[in-house]
């Protein structure tokens, strides 16, 4: 999926190196016809270039390091004039150079065989595009979520209060961002409707989006959905199925939304099964209790998400409840 993206970049920054020569064409015909003089300055400083090259390799100079000091003498003469005759016109003294996206990289997305912070800022762009959060995620981020919505108080049977168990969860996300290269675990967020989840799973999507790493979230439903259309369906993109497959995290959101089928349940398990032989890490939320969740799904998938992921289970008062008495 990577090699996909830096492949499309590539071709964007050689669209835009062309178009740069383009309008840089444009711009030299338009000085060249208003004012003639400088096309014949270009002519003589592209002359004495030649002359140079020439004379350096015949060696028919007695003293070439003079002549060449002299001739590049008259170059930096005509190069003064030419920018003279520019700003006397009224155009900026670089109007005739390449005008470039980029300066740094000159739209070639590297430097010293390294990215550019374009080639970056563009790569991870592609993944918030290919995320599904490109939008939601300028609301739902570490610095927005709120605390307040959660109470100090003790909660029924819980050991913690519900402000000191979000906050215990929100820790973990945050470290989890920070050391996902160095952490082979995968998440699970679980407990009734209107109480984080969702958001906190865009607040790490987020992070490792500005990091560089592909994201994809998909509710349980529609992952369904995807899977059915690439196995099924004519003129269907299969890549798609591969970069669930392939990507370096998986959200997916609502389990227990997704139809209730074998066929369902059995894709569900490729999924997180060959997630977790690939040492890819995933998140994966529902409004079910751990109970239902053995209940309601063959055991060969509990006990994936029961050994492999890290449990979180989110209590208190509906969120969106709070919301609505405030307004």
């Amino acid at each position: 999926m990577k090699n996909k993206y830096i492949s499309e970049i590539l071709n964007e920054y050689e669209k835009l190196r062309e178009n740069a020569k383009l309008e840089q064409s444009k711009r030299i015909e338009e000085i060249y016809e208003k004012i003639p003089r400088i096309k014949d300055i270009d002519k003589e400083i592209s002359q004495i270039g030649f002359r140079i090259a020439t004379s350096v390799v015949s060696k028919d100079i007695d003293n070439i390091e003079e002549y060449i000091n002299t001739q590049k003498e008259k170059i930096t003469d005509l190069k003064i004039e030419k920018t003279e005759l520019l700003s006397r016109y009224g155009y900026p003294i670089d109007y005739m150079e390449i005008k470039y996206k980029c300066k740094k990289c000159k739209d070639t997305g590297y430097i010293n065989n390294k990215y550019c912070s374009c080639f970056r800022q563009k790569l991870i762009n592609k993944y918030y595009q290919q995320s599904n959060l490109n939008e939601i995620l300028r609301t739902e981020n570490f610095d927005t979520f709120n605390f307040e919505y959660y109470s100090s108080r003790p909660y029924e049977n819980e050991e913690l209060s519900p402000r000191d168990n979000i906050e215990r969860i929100y820790a973990y996300a945050v470290n989890y961002t920070k050391n996902f290269d160095k952490i082979n675990e995968s998440l699970f967020f679980y407990g009734s409707s209107g109480l984080g989840k969702t958001f906190l799973s865009n607040c790490i999507a987020k992070e490792l989006l500005d990091k560089g790493k592909v994201v994809i979230y998909q509710t349980a439903a529609n992952l369904m959905d995807i899977i059915r259309r690439c196995r099924f369906e004519e003129n269907s993109n299969y890549n798609e199925l591969n970069e669930l497959l392939e990507c370096d995290f998986l959200i997916i959101d609502d389990l227990g939304t997704e139809p209730v089928t074998p066929y369902s349940y059995s894709e569900l398990f490729n999924i997180i099964n060959t997630r977790i032989l690939n040492k890819k890490k995933m998140l994966i939320s529902t409004n079910f209790q751990l109970n239902d969740i053995i209940q309601n799904y063959p055991e060969r998938i509990t006990s994936r998400i029961l050994g492999h992921f890290t449990l979180f289970k989110f209590y208190g008062e509906d969120i969106r409840i709070q919301k609505k008495f405030k307004k």
